[in-house]
């Protein structure tokens, strides 16, 4: 993990830490021998899509969750989504709720669990409605939405179950899978107090036969996704100091939950030089509450930078990265929201001194609260149990071998592109054994 301000003493968000070196490893260091026991299933998977009821479009990063529960799930990039519901709530309803969208209540059904499919209606929108009164100048509402943090926001410590992975492509093919449950203990909103994560368990499946002999990492784990709640870290996005430097202003609105948002647009101002960022909050103007932000990192200094995001590289290669952009959703619980996905994915270039091809790289990784509960500091893990934020999960994970390694556990179902990388890797893994190259 770390801070833009190594070359500059003002505050910014915390970016990931690319490392990049030479790999000399064989196969056998991805393939484990520890392959965790089954475990008892006592739920239903239910598989569907998320789609917009008239257009029939897939909605991606739709919130799945059993009504009367704090158990959910999100949508992947193709609409797709599992849920695993214990056996006990099969009476229970899902809520489905997605930005623009009016929510959807539907009741379970074990004839359709294979084939659950869910359309949502888009939100009937008059334009005539913007007339609530809001401040004339967007950066107004901004700065009341983060003081209203401890309003708005879970103000007591909350023990959080989450889904975390990280994926690796070379162009438009993935090359490495890692994966984990973590326990977040989340700290309320109005504490300084940094969240604290748990490793529960994960695992990984990488080739490195097409990573051009490059082993790359990424550090931080969870924590590049942790702290892109920009509700929790205001600091390391809209710092007191770095509020003058960007531009504010409104863009259009929409309806959630019955509840007006405004989307608000923010850029640098032309006169910075140093990597800001760029992109659009999404705040209902009424309560000043923010659901949702999507930004990127402005790349027109790239040198500067490239500096932020490679530890280590190859002395016959320059690093460029060409696209940083982040993305954090909230949900709503009794009146009270909280952080419930984001995630980071950079694209970069290696250029080689000694090649005519260049390599393009896409690094992803997402989170999604799949639980959560009030809990006690007192009840937290030893702190040696706990993840550094200088973590690397794929120095943490396990092999990918056992389809049920997950069991109860709701995760974020894979992209049908991943899908089709880990069984690939999977059978040069099987080949490999056979041939007696890794041990069983």
């Amino acid at each position: 993990m770390k801070h833009l301000n190594n070359f500059s003493k003002k505050s910014y968000l915390l970016v990931p830490i690319l490392v990049l070196a030479f790999w000399f490893g064989s196969i056998h260091e991805v393939w484990s021998q520890n392959r965790p026991s089954k475990e008892t299933q006592n739920f239903t998977e239910f598989k569907g899509k998320i789609l917009d009821a008239q257009t029939k479009k897939v909605l991606i990063f739709a919130t799945i969750t059993i009504k009367g529960t704090n158990a959910s799930t999100v949508s992947n990039a193709q609409g797709d989504f599992i849920l695993k519901v214990p056996n006990s709530l099969l009476k229970n309803a899902v809520e489905v709720s997605f930005l623009g969208y009016e929510t959807l209540t539907k009741q379970l059904d074990l004839r359709t669990s294979n084939d659950f499919n869910l359309a949502l209606e888009p939100v009937a929108f008059a334009l005539n409605e913007v007339d609530l009164v809001i401040p004339k100048d967007a950066k107004t509402l901004v700065e009341e939405t983060l003081a209203r943090k401890g309003e708005n926001y879970f103000n007591s410590p909350t023990l959080m179950t989450a889904f975390y992975r990280e994926t690796i492509k070379k162009r438009r093919k993935n090359v490495s899978l890692s994966e984990a449950v973590v326990s977040i203990y989340k700290s309320p909103y109005i504490s300084n107090r940094k969240d604290d994560v748990a490793l529960y368990k994960a695992r990984k499946s990488t080739d490195y036969t097409k990573l051009d002999t490059l082993a790359l990492k990424l550090q931080g784990g969870p924590f590049n996704t942790l702290y892109v709640d920009v509700m929790k870290y205001p600091e390391y996005l809209f710092s007191d100091s770095y509020m003058t430097l960007y531009k504010f202003s409104y863009g259009t609105a929409t309806r959630v939950n019955d509840q007006l948002v405004y989307i608000v647009n923010f850029e640098p101002r032309s006169y910075e030089v140093e990597p800001l960022f760029k992109g659009q909050l999404f705040i209902d103007v009424e309560r000043k509450i923010l659901t949702k932000a999507i930004f990127s990192l402005d790349l027109s200094n790239p040198k500067e930078a490239a500096k932020l995001f490679v530890k280590k590289k190859p002395k016959n290669a320059n690093v460029w990265p060409t696209d940083v952009a982040y993305r954090v959703d909230y949900r709503e619980k009794d009146n009270k929201w909280y952080y419930g996905y984001s995630n980071l994915e950079l694209s970069f270039k290696i250029d080689w001194n000694d090649k005519f091809f260049n390599s393009v790289y896409t690094l992803n990784c997402e989170m999604a609260i799949t639980d959560w509960e009030n809990t006690d500091r007192d009840q937290m893990p030893r702190r040696k149990d706990l993840l550094r934020t200088s973590m690397i999960l794929t120095d943490e994970a396990v092999g990918f071998s056992d389809p049920d390694f997950w069991g109860n556990y709701n995760i974020i179902e894979p992209e049908k592109s991943i899908e089709n990388a880990i069984k690939k890797i999977r059978k040069q893994l099987s080949k490999a054994k056979e041939k007696g190259v890794v041990n069983p």
